[in-house]
Parts: C-alpha cells; structure tokens; sequence
C-alpha cells in the first residue's frame, strides 16, 4: 500500500529532524519551515502528543509565543490518518511520542511527504529520549539547535532540571529547567547529590 505511489513515478519525501535541549529553537525553526512551506503553497499538516499542553491545547507554541495550528493526538499511528494531498507533515515534541514514530515518519516519507520532527535529544538525565536517537539515525537531515547556558556563556547541550521530581516527563518551562554546557549540567549534578542528606544504614 504505501510503496504503491513510488511505482507511480512519484518521488520519494524525506525525513527532517531538528534536535536540541530545552530553550534552544526546536519549535521556533519547526514553525519556520512550515510557515515556509505555505508561503509557497503546499498543504501541510502539524501534529502533536496531546500530553503537551503547557502553552495551548491544540496549536504548536514556541517559547517565544509563535504559533501554528496543530492536531494533537494519541498515538503515532494516529499521524498516518494524515490527508494524503498533504505535503508536508509536521511533528512537535516527538520524544513524547511512543517508538514506533519512526516507522510512521518511514512512511509517511516513502508516500512523498516532507516529514519535519521537533523533539528533545536527552531527557534530564542526559540519556537518549524517546523515539529521537532513531528518528536521527534515518533522516536525511539532522539540526542540531542549542541554547546559551545562563552560567558561562557557552552552547547549552543539556535540559537541566531544577526540581527534584525523578519522572523522565515532566512538563514545565523556566520554572523547571534551563540550558546547561556540558559542564555546568555535571557541576550542578555533583552539587545536587552533596546537597541531599546521608540515607542513615539500619
């Protein structure tokens, strides 16, 4: 079924993600290429987890207020309800997403739609979040966006979080988190675990 519009003549789309950590841009240059795309009058279409509902329910918001309307929806498998004159397809928050948004994108991709994925790169813990690490290893294109860490000045890699909940999501902004280097997200862990009092051994 969906490798039949190949065999039409039709050409193949394509997979592109932008990745970063929190505060970096993912949302604002998501939101650009598809502004982008209808300028020049392709249909697009924009889906989200219904999970993120920090800034608005339905649209895609980024943190500095932009926004486009969006489809939240449940699953991944529900983004292949996509209309097929759709021509761009595009996807905020993927690391909320369940794994198997990458073989959605696969084939969305192979119908010959341009698929354009946000999603954070690392959870808190600095570790490969969700469907992302996959969904960059088959891409044609990977941006990778940083923030600047409020502590030194340098690239921001990490999603610090200034709270003490453990759940790899939790929604939150400024209140929560900030952009970190590399180095100031391990100095303010090493900080964080010297701060907590000795569990007393029975």
């Amino acid at each position: 079924m969906f490798l039949e519009p190949i065999f039409r003549g039709q050409r193949s789309g394509w997979i592109e993600v932008i990745t970063g950590s929190m505060f970096s841009g993912k949302t604002e240059e998501l939101i650009r290429r598809l502004r982008r795309a209808q300028f020049a009058n392709q249909r697009i279409a924009i889906f989200k987890p219904k999970k993120d509902v920090r800034y608005n329910k339905i649209a895609v918001v980024s943190h500095d207020e932009n926004s486009l309307s969006s489809k939240p929806v449940d699953s991944s498998f529900d983004i292949l309800m996509v209309d097929r004159n759709v021509q761009v397809v595009g996807i905020d928050e993927a690391q909320f997403f369940d794994n198997d948004l990458p073989g959605v994108c696969e084939k969305l991709a192979i119908l010959g739609m341009r698929v354009v994925v946000a999603g954070l790169d690392m959870d808190f813990k600095g570790r490969p979040f969700g469907p992302m690490p996959s969904l960059m290893a088959i891409a044609e294109y990977v941006t990778k966006v940083h923030a600047i860490c409020p502590h030194c000045g340098s690239l921001a890699t990490h999603s610090y979080r200034l709270t003490e909940e453990q759940e790899t999501v939790v929604l939150g902004e400024k209140d929560k988190y900030e952009p970190r280097c590399r180095v100031c997200y391990n100095i303010g862990n090493v900080l964080d675990f010297r701060s907590k009092p000795e569990t007393k051994q029975e």
